[in-house]
């Protein structure tokens, strides 16, 4: 089988979602989201998991130019023989299979899978367009909720020493929108969100919008909400051997951001770390035995 088959089919659901009947959609956002297990449930279960009958799932694969269900589904089917190809390459894995570590042994193969298909779904040109759509904003806001917060966190504190215009919101106890009145069209709001997406959330992607922002979403989808059109969504896979989403995958593409971030900025953004690290080092922020010796 062609394999690009399963590139294109996706392409092909995405530009014909936006005029598909609502139900329809629904089926199409479920299989763009869940690639993995589309290609390998059966119509029964897939029709179970994403909350339509059959009969749509089997109008959605006609509309979109295949016979039927299988049809549509084979692509996905193909493409699932190289998704745990990372695992397999790590020796050291098999030294966790047993009785008491074999959740362990799938947690770990399952993190690997994650950052690799992560990190497969970007492009150096699309990660290079967004870091320089960020240095040439007047402001950079950062947003995300709840388990999210910590990447968005994560993302600030760093990237803020190679771009100075970067911040996070919400800050204390106020609300991302509070701290976008003043945004507008010179601005960039990077937004950070996986299923089931933050209500806080898309209210600051809709907020940005009408600002004039432009928008970055790191996301599972590229449809996070109706009529919602990101200038950039970074996709990243985030399923987990748990009941929360993994978060590997999200953080390596952020890093990838990160690390162009600090090349496109070049000798000033090398002076600003190494600033950061003197003053760090003046105030005693890092521990160290030479100078902790009390004990």
């Amino acid at each position: 089988m062609d394999p690009t088959l399963k590139t294109r089919t996706i392409s092909g659901i995405k530009k014909a979602t936006p005029d598909l009947s609502p139900r329809l959609q629904v089926a199409a956002k479920y299989i763009l989201d869940n690639e993995a297990d589309f290609g390998l449930d059966s119509i029964r279960e897939t029709a179970r998991k994403s909350g339509v009958s059959a009969y749509t799932l089997v109008r959605l694969s006609r509309q979109l130019g295949f016979s039927g269900f299988e049809d549509l589904r084979e692509p996905f089917r193909h493409a699932l023989v190289s998704l745990n190809a990372p695992a397999a390459e790590v020796p050291w894995l098999e030294k966790w299979q047993g009785a008491d570590t074999g959740a362990l042994a799938t947690a770990a193969s399952n993190s690997l899978a994650i950052v690799s298909r992560s990190l497969e779904r970007q492009s150096p040109a699309r990660i290079r367009e967004v870091a320089e759509l960020m240095t040439s904003a007047r402001d950079v806001y950062v947003t995300a909720m709840r388990a999210s917060y910590g990447l968005a966190y994560n993302f600030q504190y760093v990237g803020r020493m190679a771009l100075k215009s970067l911040q996070i919101v919400p800050r204390q106890m106020s609300s991302a929108i509070d701290e976008l009145t003043d945004a507008g069209p010179e601005d960039v709001l990077i937004a950070i969100t996986f299923t089931p997406y933050s209500h806080e959330t898309i209210e600051a992607m809709i907020y940005a919008k009408s600002r004039g922002m432009r928008l970055v979403v790191v996301s599972d989808s590229e449809i996070v909400a109706p009529g919602l059109n990101a200038d950039h969504t970074l996709l990243v896979s985030t399923n987990s051997t748990h009941h929360f989403a993994c978060n590997a995958g999200a953080m390596a593409v952020l890093e990838l951001l990160l690390a162009m971030l600090v090349e496109i900025g070049g000798s000033e953004a090398a002076e600003r770390i190494e600033t950061y690290e003197q003053l760090r080092n003046g105030y005693r922020a890092y521990w160290s035995a030479k100078k902790n010796n009390s004990f």
